[in-house]
């Protein structure tokens, strides 16, 4: 192998022309840098709450709510 040539990847089956070398180059290096790119900052969202609050909830649970309790 020479010293100035490195293998990034190699064809393990079939024999693909130039053409589709280049294009699969030009995939991988797309791919490669837009992981690089780190994603634009998102707005801060508030935090959820976890919990519910008893007053809003309603005084009829149904005649099989400990069904979906558990």
């Amino acid at each position: 192998m020479n010293d100035r040539h490195t293998t990034y990847f190699r064809v393990e089956k079939g024999s693909p022309s130039e053409e589709e070398l280049a294009a699969l180059t030009v995939v991988l290096l797309a791919r490669a840098a837009a992981a690089g790119v780190p994603a634009p900052a998102a707005e801060p969202s508030r935090p959820l709450a976890r919990w519910r609050r008893l007053e809003r909830a309603t005084g009829f649970g149904g005649p099989r709510s400990w069904r979906r309790a558990a």
